[in-house]
């Protein structure tokens, strides 16, 4: 209870100086209460659905909206606390001084009037988030983007010369609101007419039955060589309070099930080899290992038992702290690290081959895109869902096209 009086107090200040830059540029009364009236129906919805939450019970569409339109306005007003807490930097200085220099004879309020422009500046800001989140809620989350690389390496078999990958990653079908969007994302991904189709983990939020609406659209996916997938941190219900570890279990079983109904092989720290012209490739499968508390059912050692040290390797990894911890140093070399679950936070500025940043960066040092260290690839995958905020601002919904072409690598 302390917390969440807290937390509205705080909100409130927020409310206030927001509402001053706005009283500033405007006096209509109807503007003006319009301002109160979405702030408190925004909060309001945001502590009913949120007031005794525990995750453990479930995530749905109405807590993620919920959340949705409540960072929606948070994010303009803090914008607009800055600047008027920035304008009161130089106010309340200048109040005091004529307080004590003044006294009874100062003419008006100690304090001087808000400088309108600074509001109209402010205002003008906190509009580009605000409408960037409201696009992200409403279009954003299905604005899917075919990402396409280009690899080469001195050791590719040349049967492989050419080959296509295609890699998705975190589908999160209990977030989806839209079948059709996710129809049309499948339809994409088949135009790739690429030769396999990789799938590196987090296909639902929770629970398996998130799946089900979506099995027959998923069930389209087509590559000459076959799909495969891996597992990731959500997979394995462990956000979820369940009536006991048989249901969980079962869970997870069905989750598998679906998924081989649909078409991938799912690897379990496992390997399958993918053969053309009397030579082959490595597929490594590895459960999910994350560092920061994530499960590290991720076992190396055992995925690889078939695979020789001369074999060409491409490896799915749901997070990419593996690589950064246990891949990229392992005396197996890894051609290709396939990875996901940062998701890019949903939120972030991109200028492609120029300009890349998200919160996701304090968090995780590999985040989003291709990586390369001594030769050996990192790719992680964007996301093909969303999770918590119903949205993508910056940060879209991404297919992965990887070519892999044998040939000299310049350093």
């Amino acid at each position: 209870m302390l917390r969440w009086a807290i937390f509205l107090i705080l909100y409130l200040v927020v409310d206030i100086y927001g509402f001053q830059a706005l009283k500033t540029v405007t006096r209509n009364h109807w503007v003006q209460a319009l301002y109160w009236v979405v702030s408190l129906l925004v909060i309001g919805n945001f502590v009913y659905n949120y007031y005794g939450f525990n995750r453990s019970d479930g995530f749905t569409h109405r807590h993620a909206f919920a959340f949705g339109f409540f960072i929606a306005l948070l994010v303009p007003k803090m914008i607009l606390l800055i600047a008027m807490l920035g304008e009161d930097i130089f106010r309340v200085p200048q109040a005091i001084y004529r307080y004590f220099t003044e006294g009874n004879s100062a003419e008006g309020n100690y304090f001087a009037s808000r400088r309108q422009f600074i509001s109209k500046i402010a205002l003008g800001i906190s509009a580009i988030p605000f409408a960037s989140i409201l696009y992200g809620i409403y279009k954003g989350k299905y604005n899917f983007k075919v990402l396409k690389y280009t690899l080469t390496f001195e050791d590719l078999p040349e049967a492989f010369d050419g080959y296509k990958v295609t890699q998705i990653s975190d589908v999160h079908s209990g977030s989806f609101d839209n079948v059709d969007k996710v129809e049309y994302a499948i339809d994409l991904i088949n135009e790739q007419n690429s030769d396999v189709i990789l799938f590196t983990g987090d296909m639902v939020n929770n629970k398996a039955d998130e799946l089900k609406p979506y099995q027959k659209i998923f069930s389209n996916l087509k590559a000459k060589d076959g799909l495969y997938s891996v597992l990731g941190n959500h997979d394995y219900g462990d956000y979820v309070a369940w009536e006991s570890e048989e249901a969980k279990h079962q869970n997870l079983e069905d989750l598998k099930a679906l998924q081989r109904e649909i078409g991938f092989d799912l690897l379990l720290n496992e390997s399958r080899f993918i053969e053309r012209g009397g030579q082959r490739l490595a597929l490594v499968g590895v459960e999910n290992w994350g560092t920061g508390g994530f499960k590290k059912a991720g076992d190396l050692q055992k995925a690889t038992k078939q695979v020789e040290a001369n074999d060409f390797k491409i490896l799915m990894s749901h997070d990419p702290t593996h690589w950064e911890k246990k891949v990229k140093n392992d005396d197996n070399h890894y051609h290709l690290t396939l990875s996901g679950h940062t998701h890019g936070m949903q939120f972030g500025i991109e200028i492609p081959g120029w300009f890349k940043w998200s919160p996701a960066k304090w968090r995780y040092k590999y985040w989003a895109g291709m990586y390369n260290e001594a030769g050996r690839y990192l790719n992680v995958n964007r996301g093909f869902g969303y999770l918590a905020f119903p949205g993508r601002v910056g940060i879209w919904p991404e297919i992965t096209v990887i070519e892999l072409k044998k040939g000299t690598v310049t350093a």
